[in-house]
Order: C-alpha cells, then sequence, then structure tokens
C-alpha cells in the first residue's frame, strides 16, 4: 500500500486517469443525453431525437446558470436543471418507469452465491482495484486546492482501510461500496460546499431512501436523459482536475511521452466496440478492452520502467 502511495501520488500518474475517467464519464452521460440505454441494450439503440433536444436544452440551462448566476444560485444549478428538466420530461414524453428491484424479506448472507475461486475472476478483480486505487488518489489528490492542504500519508491509509472495509462487507451482504471518486470533484467545484454537515445530511437521505421503499421507487423514476444532462455538465468540471495536474509538470519533447502515449492509447480504445475483444481469452478481456484500466497500466509502467529525470 505504501508503494502505492507513493506510486500515484506523482502528477503523472494521475493526468492519464484523472483524463480517461473524464472522458469515460462524460461519453457515458452524453449517451444517456441521446436516449442511448445503458447495458446490453445500447447495441441496437438509435439516437432519441426529441430527447436528445430536451436533455440539451437541459445542459445549456445548467451550464449558464453555472456560469452566469450569482454564486448563491450557482450552487443549487443542477438541482434546478433536475427539478425543470423532470418536469419537463414527464409533460412532453410518458413518464419514466421505475427501476425494478427485487423485494426481499429478510437479510442473507452471500446472496450472490458462495464464495468459490475463479482465477479469472480474482485476476480480474484485482485488475478493478487498480482502477479503484487510481480514482482514490485522484479523488484526493484533487481535493487538494478546494481545500488549500495536502493530503497526508495518514489521510490517504486511512481512506483505503475504511473503503476496504466498505468494499468487503458490501461482497458478503450485496450492496454497492462506498468509495471516494474523481467525479465527486466537479460537485465539490459546482457546488462549493465543502463542509462535512451537508454531506453528513446527504448521507443520512439516501440511508432514508434505503429503508423507506416509497421514496427510493420516487427518485428512481428520474428519467435517464435529464440525469445524465446535468451530469455532463457538472462532470466537466474534472477537466479543469486534468489541466491542474499537467500545471504541476514541465514537459519537453522526451517526457511527453509519459503521459502521450497511456491517454491516447486509453482514449483510442474507449472507442473501440465491445466486438473487437472478443477473440481475446476471457480473463484478459476485461483489462485490454478497458481504455481507463489500459491506460493507468502504460502510465505506471512508463514512469516506472525509465529514468526520465536523465533526460
Amino acid at each position: 500500500m505504501f508503494l502505492g502511495i507513493s506510486c500515484f501520488k506523482q502528477p503523472l500518474r494521475l493526468i492519464s486517469g484523472s483524463s480517461s475517467i473524464g472522458c469515460q464519464l462524460i461519453g457515458i452521460f452524453l449517451k444517456g443525453m441521446l436516449g442511448i440505454p445503458f447495458g446490453n441494450e445500447a447495441e441496437n439503440a438509435q439516437i432519441d431525437l426529441a430527447i436528445s433536444l430536451l436533455s440539451i436544452m437541459i445542459a445549456i440551462i445548467v451550464a449558464i446558470i453555472s456560469i452566469k448566476a450569482p454564486a448563491s444560485i450557482r450552487r443549487y444549478g443542477l438541482l434546478i436543471g433536475i427539478v425543470i428538466g423532470w418536469i419537463a420530461f414527464n409533460l412532453t414524453f410518458e413518464q419514466q418507469g421505475a427501476v425494478s428491484q427485487t423485494a426481499s424479506s429478510s437479510m442473507a448472507l452471500f446472496p450472490l452465491g458462495k464464495p468459490t475461486w475463479d482465477t479469472g475472476i480474482v485476476i480480474t478483480t484485482v485488475l478493478a482495484g487498480l482502477l479503484n486505487t487510481a480514482n482514490k488518489f485522484g479523488a484526493l489528490k484533487g481535493t487538494d486546492s478546494i481545500y488549500r492542504a495536502e493530503t497526508s500519508d495518514s489521510q490517504y491509509r486511512s481512506s483505503f482501510t475504511i473503503t476496504g472495509i466498505f468494499t468487503g462487507l458490501s461482497g458478503v451482504l450485496e450492496l454497492v461500496p462506498y468509495a471516494p471518486y474523481v467525479s465527486s470533484i466537479g460537485f465539490l467545484n459546482q457546488t462549493g460546499i465543502i463542509r462535512r454537515l451537508p454531506f453528513i445530511l446527504g448521507s443520512f437521505m439516501f440511508f432514508l431512501m434505503g429503508i423507506i421503499p416509497p421514496i427510493g421507487h420516487f427518485f428512481s423514476m428520474l428519467p435517464l436523459s435529464i440525469g445524465s444532462a446535468v451530469l455532463f455538465v457538472s462532470y466537466l468540471q474534472l477537466f479543469n482536475s486534468s489541466l491542474s495536474f499537467f500545471r504541476q509538470v514541465e514537459f519537453n519533447t522526451l517526457n511527453i511521452y509519459r503521459s502521450a502515449v497511456p491517454l491516447f492509447v486509453g482514449i483510442i480504445i474507449m472507442t473501440f466496440p465491445a466486438s473487437y475483444f472478443n477473440t481475446l481469452p476471457d480473463f484478459l478481456r476485461p483489462l485490454l478492452s478497458s481504455g481507463l484500466l489500459v491506460g493507468i497500466i502504460l502510465a505506471l509502467i512508463l514512469e516506472n520502467g525509465f529514468d526520465w529525470n536523465r533526460t
């Protein structure tokens, strides 16, 4: 863990991760704005022009509020966009169906199945853990400028410990694990709210959504296109994080390869359709088909395999 901390805290490791994560998330939200569903249904989906126009209008409204509105109103730009977009969507189209969910009368351990050893799954999990590690370092390092304080090694270790505990419990109880993500920086910059109390209240509200089904059912009816449009504007702030990392490095014609290779290779892989990777072995497919993972691994190899200080 300590080697990982010293490795990922350097700006060059984080530039590719932050940029690739931003490209991946923006691409996902843009598809949602165009009315393209997530998952396997997206393979044969087509752009819904009417939904796309409404989503683009909502994105423009949120962007204008974020740029032109006073600070007291700007921090609520995302909420205003969701409310206006949700109402406009329901008045224009049919009401969005709620996310399907399976009712359970009791809590059971290992609802996804008893633990078994599968080498392919283990390798995929380790590689996915590498991705989450990059997300965590990017999230913590990216908030240094917001809080005007550098994240200490003890804070990195504490974050890893807490995240590891929640991730282990999530597998036992079939829950979504807690983990800090680089995307959170966009919300912090957008709202300007960095105190703990609002996040504690927000966590409590999520808790209420979980224990009171009607509340969770209501919010699950938020149209995908509207949520994607609002998040699209918010996550544009990730570009600011990437630029902040770039400013910490003095590039030349030689060390530019440290960031250019993983960044461009990762982004290009993101544009490839899933069918390109069907010929690869099952245990390699999750790794090589993820532009984000490939970019991070290339960044680590280039950063540790060459002595760039001598160039």
